[in-house]
């Protein structure tokens, strides 16, 4: 299992668009040289964060801001936005275990509620962690970085 890198690229999105608002237009190109992937990715990630609510984009060159306060945005709202997750569930399980198998007639039985507590786990710590707080971090090493 891995989550894909949609959801690491709308966090760098964000950042982005926090640390630049006001000095640059923050269209799909410019965020593409930031995150160093094709723009096309940033516009579909643009596109589902937007239907998410969580960011606005103005149409031709006006570029992506924000659409609520940092700290109302957490992980699990960018990763709810991004990820595909099929009826809700991080994990994807295999089709068909063979019934005849005293294994594959019960892995369903023995693994889902298990998966299910680290799902939750993982959902419950994701609740916990905003934008603002990569913001600020990623500010403060900006600010490092100059002294």
């Amino acid at each position: 299992m891995q989550i894909s890198s949609r959801f690491t690229i709308a966090i760098h999105v964000f950042a982005c668009i926090d640390v630049f608002k006001g000095d640059y237009k923050l269209t799909s190109d410019f965020l593409a040289s930031s995150v160093n992937v094709n723009s096309v990715v940033i516009r579909r990630i643009l596109q589902q964060l937007k239907a998410a609510g969580l960011i606005t984009v103005a149409r031709g060159s006006g570029g992506a801001s924000i659409a609520k306060s940092l700290d109302e945005i957490t992980f699990l709202d960018v990763y709810n936005a991004v990820e595909c997750v099929e009826e809700g569930e991080l994990f994807h399980f295999h089709e068909n275990p063979n019934p005849n198998c005293p294994v594959g007639r019960n892995i369903h039985r023995v693994l889902d509620e298990k998966l299910m507590r680290v799902q939750n786990a993982m959902e419950a710590e994701m609740q916990k962690i905003t934008i603002a707080d990569v913001v600020e971090d990623t500010q403060r090493y900006i600010q490092e970085q100059v002294k």
